[in-house]
């Protein structure tokens, strides 16, 4: 098994979210910032934050970083027996 932890910046978080509950939810501004402060940035916190320790990797920069997007699908490939191990 291969736990990936993928982090994004909390302000990109923030902003996608709002951009998607404003515009496809048609959500007010005011809701979706206090479900965030309320809910969601509580619950990141409590359980999202703390598996990152449990990863064998971490992305930073969301999937934008090809470096590990590379790596990964690298490993996925060693263990589907795609390419030999390195």
């Amino acid at each position: 098994d291969i736990r990936i932890f993928v982090d994004t910046d909390s302000d990109l978080r923030i902003i996608r979210r709002i951009q998607r509950d404003v515009m496809e939810r048609a959500r007010s501004l005011e809701s979706v910032i206090s479900q965030y402060l309320n809910t969601v940035k509580p619950m990141h916190e409590e359980f999202v934050e703390p598996s990152k320790r449990n990863a064998n990797i971490i992305v930073p920069e969301g999937g934008y970083n090809q470096v590990a997007m590379e790596m990964i699908q690298n490993q996925i490939r060693t263990h589907l027996g795609m390419l030999k191990p390195q």
